[in-house]
């Protein structure tokens, strides 16, 4: 299907430009039929219009017979659902095809290790791999089995407890007015935790127990929709120590939040949302001439989010952004994150910002001190991950033990990238902050890694190994999906929206995150029809 436009020229007997008109009639016809069916079945309609165009073409690739209209097919679906106008150079189609051909193969790998395996409870694995290891082993893949089942180390603190609504938690004072909380469910029901936190997540428990309290004392009843807390989980933090195992591990609980419910104002933003999705549902369902239990409880919900008014929240003025201005955040392998200010009406850009201007700011220090920048903690923590890979390769040798660790360094730099991020929004009065989708971003960078090797040393493995090594080895090694979150809960608090876009190609940082802007536009246009 992914040929160059000299193959499918060729293939369909007719020049490029007819291939294209014939495309851009297939495009337009595809897109009407999209919009036509959302018309008829809104409810059905698909969220991500782009996904749902790429599905509709392949469809009809796979149906269509004719050669003309198969390799016109083909053009949209290697230029991503687009006539392009710009020429095509051999040598950068092949790398970017090969560049996908070994995503799909590390997909499909993982695709294959993908089911759960569940924990081993014995060492009847370990044994089988010893005996196994005592053998003779010709089998390279084999080998690699046996090194991982005698080396893979057993968690030996329990699975973690989700509790997904909010009502399974319940809150209350001491004796000693600490908060405490206690769980429902089966053997845990009977026991109560005091609460153990920093005091920046003090007053967010007190929030909670402030809620509960209101849930279970109000006289009306309560929309859970509207307490702050969302869902909540109970995990085993492995502690090294001698003694009973409840003793040396901590329990700790994670609490997932809904931040907006914390001021007056954004209590009826998500009262505003609720109440239109709950009317979503039942519009659907009397439609369907449905009248069972569940539409009493969505009937019974929508008045309570319509009528309930018992919490007292703090009033602060919203954030209020320019449309107009929208920014995009590009991430990289080279640079963590980029920053463009697009004007989405003129498609000007406004002003640029790469890793070390948005780290610019001065380090909180003595005043003895020599000052130093945020940027200096990015290569700190770089230096750090070259010294970690080098000792976990020297331990590796020796079979030592390699758990070399950050002291999380990486989570407090993507907080001062997310912090900076947001200032610039704040400052350009941005409405919304575009980051790319992660989805498969490891397999694509790693692709992008041997596709660039494979080209390098065409035919020679050892060496398209020792150059992935080493290229890997020069940049960092960052977790971009930690970065993103820190960026959407600082945008969050700031008021400012979010929004994802698939993150398209570009020659520079800079190139990509305004590319970002506009795919975003276009994916706003498509919803919007």
């Amino acid at each position: 299907m992914s040929l160059p436009c000299l193959e499918l020229e060729q293939e369909s007997g007719c020049s490029l430009e007819k291939l294209r008109t014939q495309a851009t009639k297939i495009l337009t016809k595809k897109k009407a039929e999209l919009e036509r069916n959302q018309e008829e079945k809104p409810d059905q309609a698909p969220k991500d219009n782009s996904r749902a165009l790429f599905n509709s073409l392949f469809q009809a690739y796979d149906k269509a017979k004719a050669p003309r209209q198969r390799c016109a097919l083909a053009y949209l679906l290697k230029n991503n659902c687009q006539v392009s106008e710009v020429e095509e150079y051999p040598e950068a189609y092949q790398q970017r095809r090969r560049k996908k051909e070994i995503e799909i193969e590390r997909l499909e790998e993982e695709l294959k290790s993908r089911l759960p395996k569940g924990r081993n409870l014995s060492d009847q694995e370990w044994l089988e791999a010893l005996e196994q290891a005592q053998g003779l082993i010709l089998d390279d893949e084999q080998l690699r089995e046996v090194q991982a089942s005698l080396t893979r180390k057993q968690s030996p603190v329990p699975f973690s407890i989700s509790y997904e609504t909010n009502t399974d938690l319940r809150w209350s004072r001491n004796e000693h007015k600490r908060i405490c909380v206690s769980f429902n469910g089966k053997g845990i029901s009977d026991h109560t935790f005091e609460v153990f936190c920093d005091q920046r997540q003090l007053h967010w428990f007190e929030r909670l127990a402030q809620d509960y309290k209101i849930f279970t004392q109000n006289k009306e009843q309560v929309p859970a929709g509207l307490l702050t807390l969302r869902s909540a989980r109970l995990v085993w933090q492995q502690v090294e120590g001698k003694g009973e195992p409840w003793q040396v591990h901590r329990l700790l609980l994670h609490c997932s939040v809904e931040t907006r419910l914390w001021t007056a104002e954004g209590t009826e933003e998500v009262r505003a949302e609720k109440i239109a999705k709950t009317q979503r549902i039942i519009d659907s369902m009397k439609a369907k001439g449905s009248r069972s239990n569940k539409l009493i409880t969505h009937e019974t919900s929508l008045k309570l989010l319509k009528t309930f008014d018992g919490f007292s929240r703090p009033s602060q003025a919203g954030y209020k952004g320019n449309p107009s201005i929208v920014i995009g955040v590009s991430f990289g392998r080279t640079k963590p994150a980029t920053v463009a200010v697009v004007n989405i009406e003129t498609g000007e850009v406004l002003a640029y910002r790469d890793v070390k201007q948005l780290l610019s700011k001065p380090m909180k220090e003595g005043k003895t001190k020599k000052k130093k920048t945020q940027y200096e903690q990015l290569k700190r923590r770089r230096e750090q991950q070259r010294l970690n890979s080098y000792e976990h390769h020297n331990a590796q040798k020796n079979g030592a033990p390699c758990n070399f660790g950050e002291s999380r360094q990486g989570e407090y730099v993507d907080r001062l990238l997310a912090k900076a991020i947001v200032e610039v929004a704040s400052q350009y009065r941005a409405s919304s902050i575009v980051l790319p989708d992660l989805r498969n971003i490891r397999e694509a960078a790693e692709s992008e890694v041997k596709a660039r090797a494979e080209q390098r040393f065409p035919g020679y493995q050892e060496l398209q190994d020792c150059y992935a090594q080493d290229y890997r080895a020069s940049i960092h090694r960052w977790s971009y999906n930690r970065l993103a979150e820190c960026i959407q809960v600082k945008a969050q608090r700031a008021g400012i929206a979010t929004e994802k876009a698939r993150q398209p190609d570009g020659e520079t940082p800079q190139e990509k995150a305004r590319n970002l802007v506009l795919a975003a536009c276009e994916n706003r246009k498509v919803s919007a029809s």
